[in-house]
């Protein structure tokens, strides 16, 4: 089952091109790290997955095949949004009750266990508490709704690292306990490299690369040798980013060693998911993936041929 998948999804504001030709689909069962600049286009994204905002062309379904938005997609999936948002001037118990109301499912037990372990008082109110403590009440209030699939939009962007340490945790608690499939846009490569075993990578607003991050990982290299050794091989190989700069010269390819073996006087090494993000970052139209949705683990490996 695909918990989303976009077809030809586009989404402007006015004269603004938010979102352009989106087609993706993503498997169930992953901590997908959602990555891209500001202004890529990954809020629009998780916007219109959820239901939030309308799409200008394309259509996006989630969890197997829901329109975005219905209310079987709304039962099953819980969002927390970038400013993690919550009314300040309610205590914890009363954004309990509040959104145990507002839901179909809502494990109120779990809920104020969760509370208690993280030494949130639920009498306290949202707007006394710190950054730390209102990320995890928001994601607490997510998390027992009891959803399949869970949206964060940059969460962690304002906590401090041991914040950032204790909200993952709680997440990947909610993973492996639960089964959630989670999707989770940040800029904090450092922690996605962590925790996320699914890319899906978003410049311009457009999807650049999509993929599982081994196997992505396994059809990447970066080259290394003498800049005259390296140039000659721009034209015939899949390069993602390149640096020629006398006296060595640093490439990122998309291949294996049989199309892409290593040029005499050169090295291969192996790369870090910081690392290719980074190479796609800087060369946008690399990767440009248009085409019609197919089966994940298929449409990775061929993205990164």
């Amino acid at each position: 089952m695909n918990v989303i998948e976009t077809h030809c999804l586009s989404k402007s504001y006015g004269s603004t091109r938010a979102l352009v030709d989106c087609t993706l689909a993503i498997p169930d069962g992953h901590i997908v790290a959602l990555v891209g600049p500001n202004g890529a286009g990954k809020s629009t994204l998780l916007n219109l997955t959820v239901g939030l905002a309308m799409p200008s062309a394309g259509e996006v379904t989630v969890l197997g095949g829901c329109p975005a938005g219905s209310l079987p997609a709304l039962d099953r999936i819980a969002f927390v949004a970038q400013d993690t948002p919550l009314f300040k001037n309610l205590s914890a118990a009363d954004l309990l009750h509040m959104t145990r109301n507002l839901n179909l499912r809502f494990d109120q037990g779990y809920a104020e266990r969760r509370l208690g372990e993280l030494g949130i008082p639920l009498g306290h109110k949202a707007g006394k508490m710190s950054g730390g403590q209102q990320a995890q009440l928001a994601l607490t209030l997510a998390l027992a709704r009891r959803p399949q699939l869970l949206l964060l939009d940059e969460p962690m962007a304002m906590l401090d690292p041991l914040a950032r340490h204790d909200f993952m945790a709680t997440v990947m608690m909610a993973v492996a306990d639960d089964g959630v499939s989670v999707v989770l846009s940040s800029h904090v490569l450092a922690e996605l490299e962590r925790v996320a075993d699914y890319l899906v990578l978003v410049s311009r607003g457009t999807v650049q690369v999509a993929g599982e991050v081994d196997d992505l990982l396994a059809t990447h290299r970066v080259l290394t040798g003498p800049t005259a050794g390296v140039e000659r091989y721009l034209g015939r190989w899949n390069v993602v980013h390149a640096s020629p700069a006398a006296p060595l010269a640093h490439m990122l390819v998309r291949g294996d060693a049989s199309s892409c073996p290593v040029p005499p006087g050169c090295k291969a090494h192996s790369l870090t998911l910081e690392e290719l993000v980074l190479a796609y970052l800087r060369e946008p139209s690399a990767g440009a993936l248009p085409g019609p949705a197919r089966s994940a683990r298929r449409d990775a490996k061929e993205r990164v041929r």
